[in-house]
């Protein structure tokens, strides 16, 4: 009977093109508008490492001047001193740890037909990359000795590395860059995490780029490289590169990952026992409470989705169900003028059950189609906004669940318009559209 129905829905669009047109192309619309913007926060609010989220963590305490600071005021900064960075990297605490701030130096080519450009990437400790998943074309990381020596080698990306080498394995070749020669010692593959959650603070984009270099931190320092992100700095900050670095100035990123989520505690105790030690010495005098974020926390802190991104959402949604109200007219002109068909199936036996059955499928179809035309509208729509930016076109790519979101979206809108006309179609009298014929 779902069959007969089924054919009997798809012939009916045939009936009155127009019309069918119509309602199809209202109801994708509205679909397309909704599934556009949804793509674009279901993209941006993902899990970026959800094999480890919840054991990746951000440490934040406060090591800002006492001077005009009240209880429960906001932390100083989320970044932390070069003093701090460097005595949480040698501790024990945590399974693995490393600090990290990013860096841009220029870059000089051994092929005469380039000329010197600017690379931008991340000073971090020899960690990061098994911290952070990242998969590896050719080489690998920079041993620890490396680490601890401040070893000029460095990772590249693979855009930079075709671009310089082709499609060689550029491991064991060298660069020059910010007058430094570097051994390359590992080749990334393609890295595209969205959002890109490791160094959110003072990069030009959540969804930015990947990087083109990756050194040792302690490279990074011995070279004084230039750094390429935000610094809080609220007391004075003697003259020269180390100056700055014995400052209290704020400018380092940190991540911790644990054996366990259930590490946090032990974590957090770890924490909350170096800044009384801090204190005993004179620093940390604020006494804000320590903080933890696992990834999920810190992109929320961050706003990496905001509130604007929200209200797009609820808008084109407001846009679709302002379709379904013009869906539901063209529904109910479309029934009303089968009104004698109803009351002759009527008479002839069915009930009202049947009746609304088979006008319920009828508008089932025309979601199908309805959706398949969004999806396709939805595409286009994605593919204009990823035209825009580079970091907009990592945010509009489609994945499984919002096709299928698409065509659920689009059958249950239909369902939903078609209910009053449907129930409507199923209050035709036999008796009065015999007597008419």
């Amino acid at each position: 009977m779902f069959q007969y129905y089924f054919l009997l829905g798809a012939r009916s669009l045939r009936r009155n093109p127009a019309l069918t047109a119509l309602m199809v192309l209202t109801l994708a619309i509205g679909v397309a508008a909704s599934i556009a913007t949804l793509t674009i926060l279901h993209v941006m609010s993902g899990n970026p490492i959800p094999s480890k989220s919840e054991r990746l963590f951000v440490p934040q305490f406060d090591n800002g001047p006492l001077d005009s600071y009240k209880p429960g005021d906001k932390a100083n900064d989320e970044q932390l001193s070069y003093r701090d960075a460097m005595n949480l990297m040698n501790s024990k605490a945590g399974e693995r740890r490393t600090a990290l701030f990013g860096i841009s130096m220029p870059l000089e080519p051994e092929r005469k037909d380039m000329g010197v450009f600017i690379v931008r990437g991340t000073a971090a400790g020899g960690a990061y990359f098994n911290m952070f998943e990242a998969p590896f074309l050719h080489g690998q990381g920079w041993a620890p000795d490396a680490d601890q020596r401040g070893d000029n080698v460095v990772v590249i990306g693979r855009k930079l590395s075709e671009k310089l080498f082709g499609n060689d394995d550029a491991t064991g070749r060298r660069i020059r860059m910010g007058g430094n020669d570097y051994q390359i010692v590992g080749v990334l593959d393609t890295w595209e995490v969205v959002p890109r959650y490791q160094r959110l603070i003072g990069s030009e984009s959540f969804f930015g780029d990947e990087d083109d270099i990756y050194i040792p931190f302690a490279t990074a320092i011995r070279n004084q490289v230039n750094r390429n992100g935000s610094v809080g700095c609220q007391s004075n900050v003697e003259p020269g590169f180390q100056g700055f670095i014995d400052s209290e100035c704020t400018w380092i990123q940190f991540w911790f990952e644990t054996a366990t989520p259930g590490d946090r505690a032990a974590l957090q105790s770890f924490l909350d026992s170096y800044t009384a030690e801090q204190r005993k010495l004179g620093r940390l005098l604020r006494h804000s409470p320590n903080k933890l974020y696992d990834v999920m926390e810190w992109l929320e802190f961050n706003k990496v989705v905001d509130n604007d991104n929200k209200l797009a959402v609820w808008l084109s949604f407001g846009f679709l169900l302002l379709c379904l109200v013009n869906t539901i007219g063209l529904l109910l002109a479309k029934f009303s003028v089968r009104a004698s068909e109803v009351g002759i199936r009527r008479a002839l036996g069915a009930s009202r059950r049947e009746i609304f059955t088979q006008f319920l499928i009828e508008t089932t179809v025309v979601g199908l189609v309805g959706g398949v035309l969004g999806l396709l509208l939805a595409f286009g729509a994605l593919a204009l906004i990823a035209m825009q930016s580079r970091a907009l076109a990592t945010v509009t790519q489609m994945d499984w669940v919002m096709l299928l979101t698409t065509f659920v979206l689009a059958v249950l809108s239909a369902v939903l318009a078609g209910l009053l006309p449907t129930w409507r179609a199923c209050q035709v009298t036999p008796a009065l559209q015999l007597k008419s014929q």
